[in-house]
């Protein structure tokens, strides 16, 4: 049996179908209805830049875009002036492509185009891990046509991010596109009327917050967010919002848990991941140990702790550690948060909450951690000690000394009574912190406790600002 048994008449006619501009000029589709990633503005020069020869490699969770960036990427050169004959965009999923080399692909692409010079392409492979050995398939075009830029997408994060460092070196630059922050969905639901831009003034860990000219209504969008706002299609679509599962865990979760990591680590019992994963899930943000969730999820150790490693490389969950009242870490990492990377992979997986739900406190943190989860130089860490803890704590680099803390609360009680903050403000004595900021609900404003100045913003407003100021820092 031949390894594809298309014809080289069928395989290029499918890219001439893939590939509409060849034959227009320009691209249509659904995609034109949304908005730019804003993400877009950071990836694009890659694609663009010729003083590095090398392939970019766009990487992400599932649905978060990748492809989309891929064809916004593709009207951007086209609107700069490149030929739409000189661009290739294959999807390697696709069966008619079982087996082909890339290099193989790019010979009938020119044969279709009428144009059999390699200068001057711009080469686009969308889900490449479908392909063996991608890499060293990669690795090759970008050796032998210098004159050529390839881009490669892929949704197996973990993988990719592994062959890349393995072969790829000096020939792949990597791009993560992770999951909407808060600050994405505003802009990509055209909200920017709520907010008032570099309005309060902080010395702690934001130097310059934005604030809002509604919370209500801003409020109203965050619990959208939390419950549908990591994916660009769901926010847009309210056939998805009223079930959730049959869209998001069916094409996303599922498709991880019971294809992606299976497939890439050799998992047998599927089960027992799932299992593990929907424990992890209805308690995100909880403080657990190895021993606590092995016995809850039923789950044996060793085995736990390949599925948890799993998890994280497939940008499904992150792991936060543990320090002490003085921000000591420990030897033995017996205690640590498990965060979902995306709040609304719960309601995917059970339901949807509401701003009065048991569960909304926990998600909200969860909401949080994500957004800073985007900065790859940063690392969050939460204290906990016999008689206290604090939700977030930054550890410097520098000094290696905690520099600011943050109690995230969907509540407005400890505005109105500060003095409830003990574990809060026994910790900043502890660590010389002056400033500490506490999230809430609605409520804004500095008040001072035991000579600590306490910054109250809400839930909504902080998570945009960390997701804005995230973007920013890495222009």
């Amino acid at each position: 049996m031949a390894l594809n048994p298309f014809s080289e008449e069928q395989i290029i006619a499918r890219l001439q179908f893939e590939n509409p501009w060849w034959a227009t000029g320009s691209l249509d589709g659904y995609y034109q209805s949304f908005n730019p990633r804003l993400y877009f503005n950071l990836f694009y020069p890659l694609v663009k830049s010729t003083t590095v020869h090398r392939a970019a490699v766009l990487m992400g969770p599932r649905r978060v875009g990748k492809t989309v960036m891929l064809y916004h990427t593709i009207q951007q050169l086209i609107s700069e002036g490149v030929s739409p004959q000189k661009i290739l965009y294959a999807s390697i999923e696709t069966p008619i492509y079982n087996n082909i080399p890339l290099d193989e692909l790019f010979t009938m692409a020119k044969k279709a185009t009428g144009d059999m010079s390699s200068n001057g392409w711009y080469i686009f492979f969308d889900e490449i891990q479908y392909l063996k050995d991608w890499e060293v398939h990669l690795k090759t075009l970008v050796d032998v046509y210098h004159n050529t830029k390839f881009i490669a997408s892929g949704s197996a994060a973990a993988a990719l991010k592994l062959k890349s460092n393995e072969s790829g070196a000096g020939r792949f630059t990597d791009f993560m596109l992770p999951p909407l922050t808060f600050h994405e969905f505003i802009h990509l639901k055209n909200l920017g009327v709520l907010i008032k831009p570099d309005t309060i003034n902080w010395k702690g860990n934001i130097s310059l917050f934005s604030s809002t000219t509604n919370i209500t209504e801003l409020n109203k969008h965050f619990i959208n967010y939390v419950n549908f706002g990591g994916y660009p299609e769901v926010i847009f679509n309210q056939e998805i919002q009223s079930n959730p599962s049959r869209f998001m865990r069916a094409d996303i979760i599922d498709k991880v848990l019971l294809r992606d990591l299976p497939g890439l680590y050799g998992i047998q019992d599927v089960q027992e991941l799932n299992s593990l994963f929907t424990t992890i899930a209805w308690n995100s943000g909880q403080e657990c140990s190895i021993d606590e969730l092995s016995k809850s999820s039923g789950v044996k150790k060793t085995t736990l702790r390949q599925y948890l490693a799993y998890l994280e490389a497939a940008f499904l969950v992150h792991i936060v550690k543990r320090v002490d009242q003085k921000a000591g870490r420990f030897q033995r990492e017996n205690f640590f948060k498990i965060f979902l990377t995306n709040p609304s992979l719960r309601s995917a997986l059970f339901a949807p909450l509401s701003a009065e739900s048991d569960g909304m406190g926990a998600i909200v943190e969860t909401a949080i951690f994500s957004q800073w989860m985007q900065r790859t130089s940063f690392i969050p860490y939460y204290a906990r000690w016999k008689n206290g803890e604090v939700d977030l704590v930054n550890i410097s680099r520098k000094t290696n000394r905690p520099d600011w803390a943050v109690e995230i609360k969907w509540s407005n009680r400890y505005f109105e009574a500060p003095n409830e903050l003990k574990s809060l403000a026994s910790f900043c004595e502890e660590n010389k912190l002056k400033q500490a900021l506490v999230t809430s609900i609605d409520k804004s404003g500095i008040k001072e406790y035991n000579n600590i100045q306490i910054q109250y913003l809400p839930a909504a407003v902080y998570a945009y600002n960390v997701g804005k100021n995230t973007l920013e820092s890495q222009k």
